[in-house]
């Protein structure tokens, strides 16, 4: 692929304007010396105003999504966007979201421009448990654990039940919920069948991987390493 190609594709700007980069002088090598747009170099050893260039396409990173935010392009408010460095939101291929977390959850959240990636974290097959905490606006009754691993537990406007989840009690108001599956709003909903409210939710885990230490509005990009423990894949 051409370099003019390439950057733009990354989001720095349309060919026309990646091109007046080279004009500039503003593109050169890891040693500084100017790059041009006919050049062959390793996109590792690309630089612009002597920064490194943004990752290739095969990107996945998990952010640490705030409530408030919204996991789209376009919607008003909001956007998870606007966490990312701003060239992120003009690559292609585009950098999505690998499902959802509606705009009051917060917690992890992964995106990825790697489709086949995508679709094989979002997959049955994979097996990814998802694990979330929920504050609960009236006391847990008690049965609730029972309830949702039982494997009976029927949604509102679904005609399948649920599998079964594990839920661990907090507190009296405070639970944390195992699921492995996903389907929509679905911890809001469980809660709504027994007779719950959800006041805040947040999603800590997916597969292995824990959001760990990474503050809210905070993001960094995922390497081979992380996916093997996503998948308990590692050693």
């Amino acid at each position: 692929m051409k370099l003019v190609k390439h950057i733009a594709n990354l989001g720095y700007g349309s060919r026309k304007q990646v091109q007046q980069l080279f004009r500039e002088g503003r593109i050169t090598d890891a040693q500084g010396e100017v790059l041009y747009a006919d050049d062959k170099v390793e996109h590792d050893n690309i630089r612009i105003d002597d920064e490194v260039l943004d990752p290739p396409p095969g990107l996945i990173l998990m952010l640490h999504k705030p409530a408030g935010y919204t996991c789209s392009t376009k919607d008003h408010g909001r956007l998870i966007y606007e966490l990312l460095p701003e060239r992120f939101r003009d690559r292609d291929p585009v950098l999505s979201s690998v499902g959802r977390l509606d705009r009051d959850t917060s917690g992890m959240l992964l995106m990825t421009d790697d489709g086949q990636l995508l679709h094989r974290i979002v997959s049955p097959k994979s097996k990814l448990d998802k694990v979330y905490e929920a504050q609960l606006a009236q006391d847990l009754s008690g049965s609730e654990a029972a309830q949702f691993a039982s494997g009976t537990l029927l949604l509102e406007s679904d005609d399948k039940p649920l599998l079964p989840a594990e839920l661990e009690v907090l507190g009296p108001r405070a639970a944390r919920l195992t699921l492995h599956e996903g389907r929509y709003h679905q911890v809001r909903r469980m809660f709504a069948a027994v007779g719950n409210h959800v006041q805040a939710l947040h999603r800590s885990r997916i597969g292995g991987l824990g959001l760990d230490d990474l503050a809210e509005g905070q993001w960094r990009q995922l390497d081979a390493a992380d996916l093997a423990v996503l998948f308990g894949e590692q050693a």
